[in-house]
């Protein structure tokens, strides 16, 4: 009588090993993903290639889900708990803990509440009658333009912008180097900021709350760094530590515009821990959980975005109502905020 061995049944321990395909697959995920993440944990002054990829930092929240998946599926501990420290990172790199954050005011602090836009117009071909219209429909009371052209400054004005924002202090160019601010409140040039190739004007807004009738000021600095690109990576950097000296400067500051970097740049990071003695300043789009809200590129084919423009403010202004919108004509993004400016 023959004495067969008995066949595998069910359930047996070798359905359950633990499977080399998938955590092959697991890797080869994970290790790309994780040679970016050493580039963003390390705040060095990365080449060029490593600067641009940076930017779009927060999308790789999706590879590594995607590995953690896969590892779950390959049932390897060591790479289920190496692919999750990694995922760890990518969320805390995407809801930084160590971001600003306004001050909680001592109670009864006046407060001026006031409505602000930022765009970039892409050499002034953005349309001005959106333009108008987010205006309009969004009470915006402080408005930044870079790239402003005399073209678009004419067709602002014949579409009405002057009857709602009627202060305004521009340099238009035919380059991209232009820039404008128009206001509901007065306004006071201020200089630039030195050494810049493109047009960053610091201007005095002397702001008053319609209601109440509370008075404040604020230092807006309309920001246009240069793009990192080729050899002119150095110029980015150094256009982003003048701005972190403004900022650094006595008073309230808004600083709004195209700041040509992210928030998982080292640099502007940097810039962002320049606040008045000592502080941090707030990046309203980070305080408002709004890093997968890109501000570009919103023409060409579709691709993952990044946010270059920014509304970042001294830590005494208090933000609320972030919100992202597309202007038809332009590369970038409009960001909307209202803002909670202290009295006095």
């Amino acid at each position: 009588m023959s004495n067969h061995a008995p066949a595998l049944q069910a359930g047996s321990p070798a359905r359950h090993r633990p499977s080399l395909a998938w955590t092959v697959f697991a890797l080869i995920v994970a290790v790309p993903t994780a040679g970016v993440c050493l580039f963003r944990a390390v705040p060095a002054e990365w080449p060029l290639p490593v600067v641009q990829l940076l930017a779009f930092t927060p999308w790789l929240l999706i590879p590594a889900a995607l590995a953690l998946l896969l590892a779950v599926v390959g049932r390897r501990l060591w790479v289920i708990f190496t692919t999750a420290a990694l995922l760890a990172a990518q969320l805390f790199w995407l809801f930084p803990l160590d971001a600003g954050k306004p001050e909680v005011l001592p109670a009864g602090t006046p407060t001026v509440s006031v409505k602000v836009m930022s765009l970039n117009t892409e050499y002034g071909e953005a349309d001005p009658a959106t333009i108008v219209r987010l205006v309009r429909e969004n009470g915006v009371q402080l408005l930044a333009l870079q790239e402003h052209t005399q073209r678009l400054e004419n067709g602002l004005q014949a579409a009405g912008l002057e009857d709602v924002l009627p202060h305004r202090v521009s340099e238009p160019r035919d380059d991209a180097g232009g820039g404008a601010v128009y206001s509901a409140f007065p306004l006071e040039p201020d200089g630039l900021l030195p050494d810049t190739p493109f047009h960053m004007a610091v201007t005095r807004v002397l702001i008053t709350d319609a209601g109440s009738g509370a008075k404040s000021a604020l230092n807006l600095t309309n920001v246009h760094a240069l793009p990192p690109v080729d050899e002119r990576i150095e110029q980015w950097r150094s256009d982003l530590a003048k701005i972190g000296r403004q900022a650094a400067s006595a008073g309230t500051q808004l600083l709004m515009g195209d700041f040509n970097a992210s928030y998982d740049h080292a640099e502007f990071r940097k810039m962002l821990d320049s606040g008045p003695e000592g502080t941090k300043l707030v990046d309203v789009g980070t305080a408002a959980a709004a890093r997968f809200s890109p501000t570009w590129p919103m023409e060409g084919p579709p691709l993952p975005g990044t946010v270059l423009d920014h509304l970042v403010t001294s830590p005494r202004i208090s933000s609320s109502g972030y919100q992202v919108q597309k202007v038809p004509g332009s590369d970038h993004a409009a960001v909307l905020a209202t803002l909670g400016v202290p009295a006095g």
